[in-house]
């Protein structure tokens, strides 16, 4: 979806904070962006006031650049009390473990993204490139694109933004009440983008820390990867944002990406139709076997480099499994050991 505003909704605020400076979103929530080396160039993180110092949501890559912002911020902020991380994304987790060495303070999370994190950093239980590129493979990916993107996956690029992980943690469930100064903050655990990713809401204050799960400008990534490479995590993701109506319609959304915006009802109906036209013009595309390397330009009308196309093939097996498991589709493998799906009857 595009990245303009999304003229629906309401943006209190005009502009995004200048790398290293703090706006004042709510009592004791603070925005600061910091800068990403991606299409998708900042990512906004969180501070909360919390008793006798500050609670950091969310820490931004390990790269020289962004501690070095951090550090201007520490130089007014002083005492972090704590650090939490949505899920385990290098953007989100990459100075985790440096913020609480430094500060000598507790990480807190899911148990599945702190898992997660470490299985990644290690390259350990499916998570490396080369099997992912062979679900891939498996999915119609040719040969040339898959050499372009071994290329350029061939190190690991997470331990690189991640370099080091906390190796204890305070665990948050579903439901868990965080005390964050004189608030509460209810967690809400979303699937579909990450294993558990944590989104918090406060009552008292009507607003929601949405990490990458309610984006206002962009559909998050949905993606099937080698670790579950049967799961159907689009479902999941859709299920999980329509939780997001049980919250009040003006509910402040704070999201990782994009700037913060009233109108969480209408986004999530907005998130749910766009899926459903993806899913429409995949159906329509499907009166004869097709593979989702195939399907990339159904669902991706601009041209992908290897970096979009890692992406974009896993969104697109995960729409021809969500297709699937809802018996729209058929599929079967090929001689040629494809995975290709087809309408039912068709």
């Amino acid at each position: 979806m595009s990245s303009r505003p999304n003229p629906s909704l309401d943006y209190p605020w005009r502009d995004t904070p200048q790398p290293g400076a703090a706006t004042q979103v709510a009592p004791g929530v603070h925005w600061i962006s910091m800068p990403l080396p991606f299409k998708l160039d900042h990512i906004n993180l969180w501070l909360l006031e919390d008793q006798g110092g500050w609670t950091i949501v969310d820490t931004g890559i390990a790269d020289a650049q962004t501690r070095t912002l951090w550090e201007k911020l520490f130089l007014e902020k002083k005492t972090i009390k704590r650090v939490i991380v949505t899920h385990y994304h290098p953007d989100h987790a990459g100075n985790a473990a440096w913020l609480c060495k430094r500060f000598g303070v507790e990480l807190w999370m899911t148990q599945g993204e702190y898992l997660t994190a470490h299985a990644v950093r290690s390259s350990g239980a499916g998570y490396t490139a080369s099997a992912v590129l062979e679900v891939f493979r498996r999915n119609g990916l040719d040969a040339e694109r898959s050499a372009g993107m071994s290329a350029m996956r061939g190190n690991n690029r997470y331990a690189e933004l991640v370099p080091e992980f906390p190796l204890s943690y305070r665990r948050i469930i579903e439901g868990d009440r965080v005390e964050v100064g004189r608030q509460g903050w209810r967690a809400i655990i979303g699937h579909g983008h990450a294993p558990e990713h944590l989104s918090l809401y406060c009552k008292e204050l009507n607003v929601l820390i949405a990490g990458d799960m309610l984006l206002s400008t962009i559909s998050t990534n949905v993606s099937v990867w080698s670790i579950d490479p049967e799961g159907d995590p689009l479902r999941l993701f859709l299920e999980s944002v329509a939780r997001y109506r049980e919250l009040p319609a003006d509910v402040l959304v704070l999201p990782s990406h994009g700037r913060p915006f009233r109108g969480a009802h209408l986004r999530v109906q907005q998130l749910e139709q766009h899926h459903q036209e993806r899913f429409a013009e995949l159906m329509r595309s499907l009166n004869e076997p097709k593979s989702a390397a195939d399907l990339l330009e159904v669902l991706f009308r601009r041209p992908l480099d290897a970096h979009q196309t890692f992406f974009a093939m896993g969104e697109a097996i995960a729409h021809l499994h969500c297709l699937y498991y809802a018996g729209k589709a058929r599929r079967a493998v090929g001689t040629d050991g494809i995975m290709r799906y087809a309408a039912m009857g068709s």
